[in-house]
């Protein structure tokens, strides 16, 4: 029998809006396990109910939405994201920009080659290639908004981004905003979208925040634990063999936005049975303490989306290294034979 740390939990609450299992779990019988990475469970923790305030009701007012007058269709341009296997067909693109920003809110230089653009192609397993081109925004911090998901990317030296995003909505509209209003649109459809099972986990900061997925029975470290220190299989994604998490935003940039995205194409899924999801926190030097905030969005029936809200006040630092586990937060999903 491995040897279990003891933690102590006494000053760790957690208040969310609805009740969800809490484990933390040892560093020490972690690396046994697989490695850094490991998990398993110490103790159980009490939970206490309450209505919460939205984590990221503030993101908003921090990177200003861009405001769209108007939005002209353009032809598309090779978004160069992630990869897709050479025998996919058929796939769509579409792209937008933005042509008419209020005088007030042009900090870009007028000119035809300072015109911020974005480009939108639609790729197989419900996935967006998304690309930016701000000439005169080099450097820049910005902030992509899609249907309640919010992340932070950079520009790099050229003003130019590229990255590939999950939909969420078949008609999916891409806003790239910077901090002063400027920016640019993408809208495309997403016709595959209604085959997938989608969860969001996203926060601000270095909260330590990670989704994790164990699908079928698969434990931590086996092959069908996806995360996003895990292998990124689109094509096991595409054909049902597996799902894919992705992880959205610029960790390096000052108080990000980041966002983890897990996918299983559940309409034809190779396997029959039940995927566990968790959301988990490492404890670390710079969240003990401290209380953090993350938001859920799941993907329902109907393209609609369920939102949770979560405040956890994070151990001391006399426990960092070791990981708190939230179940039962966000559904697992269930899937059935088609």
């Amino acid at each position: 029998m491995r040897h279990m740390k003891e933690i102590a939990t006494a000053a760790g609450t957690l208040v969310i809006a609805v009740g969800v299992g809490f484990v933390m779990q040892s560093s020490e019988s972690a690396e046994q396990h697989y490695g850094k990475s490991a998990r398993p469970i110490v103790t159980e923790s009490n939970l206490e109910n309450d209505d919460s305030d939205s984590v990221l009701s503030d993101a908003v007012s921090a990177d200003i939405l861009l405001q769209v007058k108007a939005v002209e269709l353009t032809s598309a341009g090779e978004a160069s994201g992630l990869s897709i296997p050479s025998d996919i067909t058929n796939v769509e693109r579409t792209s937008a920009s933005i042509t008419d920003q209020p005088p007030e809110l042009d900090a870009l230089p007028e000119g035809q080659h300072c015109e911020a653009s974005a480009h939108a192609t639609a790729i197989p397993g419900a996935l967006v290639n998304l690309s930016l081109n701000a000439p005169c925004a080099p450097n820049e911090r910005l902030t992509v908004h899609h249907n309640g998901m919010i992340f932070t990317e950079t520009t790099d030296d050229a003003g130019q981004l590229s990255f590939t995003v999950p939909a969420l909505t078949e008609q999916a509209v891409f806003i790239m905003a910077f901090s002063n209003g400027s920016g640019a649109v993408a809208q495309i459809d997403v016709l595959d979208i209604d085959d997938f099972d989608r969860t969001v986990l996203q926060w601000r900061g270095q909260s330590g925040f990670e989704l994790h997925a164990r699908e079928f029975g698969a434990g931590y470290g086996d092959a069908g634990h996806v995360w996003s220190g895990g292998d990124q299989n689109i094509a096991g994604l595409i054909t049902g063999e597996t799902g894919l998490l992705l992880r959205l935003g610029d960790n390096l940039s000052a108080e990000p936005l980041l966002a983890e995205v897990y996918s299983f194409r559940s309409a034809t899924s190779a396997h029959v049975g039940l995927v566990d999801l968790s959301i988990e926190a490492e404890v670390t030097s710079t969240n003990c303490g401290l209380e953090i905030e993350a938001q859920s969005l799941e993907k329902i029936a109907n393209g609609k989306m369920k939102t949770h809200d979560l405040t956890l006040a994070v151990p001391d630092c006399d426990t960092i290294g070791t990981f708190l586990v939230l179940n039962n937060l966000v559904e697992d999903l269930k899937v059935a034979s088609n």
